[in-house]
């Protein structure tokens, strides 16, 4: 056994769950195909610089959505300290800035941002490395900003079972810097809300107010 796969902080079953196979000749044969387009493109593979580029971006890209793999439906959940009491309706644990990189599905170009959610636990909670988990499984794939949001905020519905869950996303589409209209600063910000987060605007403040902060530093 490797020592990451020892280790449970480093990566855990449900990541490793639906791993991808791609054979040695479909490698070969998909370089071929990058290696066309470049030269369509104009790029010169005759150089020490260049000679492996096509082998180097699919590689890249294969590691860029390797969320793929991973099946958060075996996301392990603890027993927490909350034994019904009312204070379990309000608490919250928050986490935050979780950096992640994604591709957009409408171009395959890069967006990249941070996410920080929130969660008022009922019965069970999650450990804190799993949250940064379970937001790059969803983000390392072919995607866009809205689904990655809805997606983390149902799974943690479902596995958790909480009084409410938050999370905000903000990211830089490269799709709209590089192409179209070339807003090179412009960022997206995206927030969805299940549970007592959609009835008490309270602690959606409390929350948002907690992630700017954090966000400032």
């Amino acid at each position: 056994m490797s020592a990451l796969a020892s280790d449970p902080e480093e990566t855990t079953q449900w990541e490793q769950a639906r791993p991808r196979h791609i054979t040695p000749d479909q490698w070969k044969r998909f370089e071929g195909y990058a290696a066309e387009i470049f030269q369509a493109f104009g790029m010169d593979l005759d150089t020490p610089g260049t000679r492996n580029t096509p082998q180097r971006h699919l590689r890249a890209l294969y590691e860029a959505t390797s969320g793929y793999e991973g099946d958060p439906k075996l996301l392990t959940a603890f027993p927490t300290e909350c034994h019904g009491g009312p204070d379990c309706s309000i608490s919250q644990v928050i986490e935050g800035p979780i950096e992640f990189y994604s591709l957009c599905e409408h171009h395959a170009l890069p967006f990249h941002g941070h996410a920080y959610i929130g969660y008022i636990a009922h019965e069970e909670i999650i450990g804190t490395s799993k949250l940064t988990r379970l937001v790059r499984v969803f983000a390392r794939r072919f995607t866009v900003q809205e689904r990655v949001g809805v997606e983390i905020a149902d799974e943690l519905v479902r596995v958790l079972k909480p009084h409410g869950v938050a999370v905000h996303m903000n990211a830089m589409h490269l799709c709209t810097q590089m192409r179209g209209v070339r807003e090179s600063h412009s960022r997206t910000w995206t927030s969805n809300w299940r549970g007592n987060y959609e009835n008490d605007p309270q602690l959606r403040n409390e929350f948002l107010e907690t992630a700017r902060s954090r966000s400032d530093h």
